[in-house]
Formats: structure tokens, C-alpha cells, sequence
């Protein structure tokens, strides 16, 4: 697989423009299987107050958002991750979208919210599922979800090759260092596509990232520019957890020992 990070800097409030804004870089870039986008990437992110956050939300189904995207998979016969400000009903959701020529065909809606997002966002209620590009199984988290590494590890026993990993990371050195250990300890690969630039009092950080499953980092973007890098991934090296010629990181597991972790 061929697959990568989309990083930019959405602006509030401006979602079509956002679609837009990331179809003209992908215009630039080679050929790809899988792309991922920032965090919130149709809305923006630092909303003043949920009457704000509301009105730039958007439903999946009526989304020009999710259309340009579903129109730019059907050209490039390719998938799409993207963060997404979804709006349900009177709930807002921070959800990652899977987007393919049919439209989206996978969403997780971000379980772990940071500081202000726990005032306009309802908590996802259900674990993260795998959907299937070819033969890979391909997971999503969001953002502040690097911090939680029981999250990752349900994905790894799922089977998961890939975690797909919008971000608006603002504090340096927290995700960005977490997010290659969590691939290392589930020897799985993950892209995680941060934003960049700054929404009032909020500086995001960039660095975008695609970890392989030993932990080494196969790209790596700076803090501040509008860049798309792919890299070639390998199957084989995520669907093999042998450590030693007698470890393997899922058989070697003691869950009876685990039970603390339910207290």
C-alpha cells in the first residue's frame, strides 16, 4: 500500500473551502492509496462557544464537504481519511470519516475529548471497528486518543494493520512521541496528520508522522507547511508480532493478570 498524510491548516468556518484547499494539494502529489487529513478539517477547530460549534457543523449526508472528498476518491480510485465535525440530530459528534468513490464507508466518533471539546461534543459510546482496503484492516483514532493506550491495543487484537490518526495536536512532544510506541508495542503502522497554524490562542504543531510497525518513523513533516508525504507499507511487517524466534506480542499476552485495569 501507498499511504500518507495530508497536513494544513483548515480554516474556521470555511468547510467547502477546506475540501477544496486539500484536493488541490493532493493534485500535486503521486499516486497513493489511502490519504489522511487533519482533525476537524471541514470546520476548524477552536469554535467560540457551541452556538458556533453547531453552526459549522455538518451532516454526513448533506455534506459539500464529504462530497468534494468522495468526488476526489472516484478520480484517484483511492481512500480518504478525514476528522470531521459531524452533526447528528442536536448532538455534535468529533468524528474520523473513511471516504471512498461511494461515499463514506467507515466512521469513528473520537471517544477521549481534550479540554474545550468536552463543551460542544457528545463521547463516542462504541469501540473503534477495522474496514477493510484490499487485504488491509484499517483502524481510526483521534487526536487526544494518543493518550489512552488501551484504545490501541483493542485495535491490535481486532487485527488492525494501519490506525489511521487525525490530529490537532497543540502540545509538542505528547503525541508525537506516544503515537511510534504505540506502533512499536502493537507492531502495527500509523499515520497520524497533524494541523498546523493557529486559531486564537491555540498553535498547532504540525510534525504529521507515519510510524512503521518497529517503531522507526518512515516520514516526518515540519511545524508549519501545507505538505502531503506517502510512503510504501508493507503487510507482511504488520501482520508479523514476533519479536524473538519465542515472543509474540498478542499470543504472549496474560490477560488473567490484566484485571486491575477494570478497576
Amino acid at each position: 500500500m501507498k499511504a500518507g498524510f495530508l497536513q494544513m491548516a483548515p480554516v474556521l468556518g470555511e468547510s467547502p473551502n477546506n475540501a477544496l484547499k486539500a484536493g488541490n494539494l493532493i493534485e500535486s502529489a503521486g499516486e497513493f492509496d489511502l490519504i489522511v487529513l487533519p482533525e476537524l478539517a471541514n470546520s476548524g477547530y477552536n469554535f467560540n462557544g457551541i452556538d458556533e460549534a453547531m453552526e459549522l457543523s455538518e451532516n454526513i449526508s448533506k455534506s459539500h464537504f464529504v462530497d468534494i472528498l468522495q468526488e476526489i476518491c472516484a478520480e484517484r480510485k483511492c481512500h480518504i481519511v478525514t476528522g470531521f465535525c459531524e452533526r447528528d440530530g442536536d448532538r455534535l459528534f468529533n468524528s474520523s470519516l473513511l471516504i471512498n468513490e461511494n461515499g463514506v464507508v467507515g466512521k469513528y466518533r473520537k471517544i477521549h475529548l481534550f479540554n474545550n471539546e468536552k463543551d460542544y461534543f457528545t463521547p463516542g459510546d462504541s469501540q473503534p471497528e477495522l474496514y477493510e482496503i484490499g487485504e488491509w484492516k484499517i483502524g481510526m483514532l483521534v487526536c487526544f486518543d494518543w493518550a489512552f493506550f488501551e484504545i490501541w491495543r483493542v485495535l491490535a487484537l481486532k487485527g488492525a494493520d494501519l490506525i489511521a490518526h487525525p490530529a490537532n495536536l497543540v502540545v509538542k512532544g505528547g503525541g508525537h512521541a506516544a503515537v511510534p510506541v504505540y506502533a512499536k508495542t502493537n507492531s502495527y503502522y500509523v499515520i497520524t496528520s497533524n494541523r498546523t497554524g493557529i486559531e486564537g490562542d491555540l498553535h498547532f504543531t504540525g510534525e504529521s508522522l507515519i510510524a512503521a510497525p518497529d517503531g522507526s518513523l518512515l516520514a516526518q513533516a515540519d511545524s508549519d507547511s501545507d505538505v502531503i508525504q506517502i510512503a510504501g507499507l508493507d503487510l507482511s511487517k504488520a501482520r508479523d508480532k514476533m519479536i524473538t524466534p519465542k515472543n509474540d506480542l498478542i499470543a504472549d499476552r496474560r490477560p488473567e493478570m490484566y484485571g486491575g485495569l477494570l478497576d
